[in-house]
């Protein structure tokens, strides 16, 4: 479903190059849930910047769905981006000025619908992430651990094939963390959505399928996760 080959990812730093992946070879199937862990600065983030198209390898190949993402133009990856992939931030991402379900509306509405049409699949994608009660509050009204879940919901109004998550649980306290977990952990869709996360919590990971750990930009280790977290709630599907 999702792809690199032998990707690497340079950035010019002053008259220094960083080299952020060296040379990065993975693929993420369909209906997977993966964590991927590594130091600061390893190039864990540009990994998923990759995979979410937000960025572009500097040599190397990306694939989504069988579709080439390096070689595509960039109104073909917003479309990617838009329509395709959710994703989910350590810092919410959301518009203080915006009600919860006017958050979770804004990727429809700027893929054009009507403001009537699409704040019904909002409503709908905010009762399934516990928040129908919410859904006309403002963010400086609501949790840490509300707001991500109106985060979780913006992410899956457009039914993505792929859930990105960068720190989810990073701006959290503990119990709140656990309870964003359990909601991600039943996200991924057997040989439908992957959820990739990438998370510095040994515990986060071990909710997923499977830890890619990241070092120095290249993969340090590959594991299946034996002793999986399994106490995810289930969230009905639309």
């Amino acid at each position: 479903m999702m792809e690199l080959r032998d990707v690497t990812k340079h950035y010019p730093q002053g008259r220094r190059i960083v080299r952020a992946l060296n040379g990065v070879s993975l693929r993420i199937e369909a209906g997977e849930f993966v964590s991927i862990m590594g130091p600061s600065g390893s190039g864990k983030s540009t990994l998923m910047h990759l995979l979410g198209a937000l960025d572009s390898p500097t040599s190397g190949q990306v694939f989504f769905q069988g579709r080439a993402l390096h070689l595509l133009p960039e109104r073909e990856l917003a479309e990617v981006r838009r329509s395709r992939i959710g994703f989910i931030f350590q810092f919410f991402n959301l518009l203080p000025t915006l009600t919860a379900v006017e958050n979770v509306a804004l990727p429809l509405l700027l893929a054009g619908q009507r403001r009537g049409k699409a704040l019904g699949p909002a409503y709908e994608v905010l009762d399934r992430v516990g928040l129908s009660d919410r859904a006309g509050h403002f963010m400086d009204e609501m949790s840490g651990g509300e707001m991500q879940r109106v985060a979780i919901a913006r992410a899956l109004v457009v039914e993505p094939e792929a859930v990105l998550c960068d720190e989810p649980t990073g701006n959290l306290d503990s119990h709140t963390s656990a309870e964003i977990l359990k909601l991600l952990r039943s996200l991924p869709e057997p040989g439908k959505r992957s959820v990739v996360m990438v998370t510095h919590d040994a515990q986060a990971a071990g909710y997923g399928d499977r830890t890619i750990h990241i070092r120095d930009g290249l993969i340090d280790a590959d594991e299946l996760v034996v002793a999986r977290t399994t106490h995810a709630i289930t969230v009905p599907h639309a």
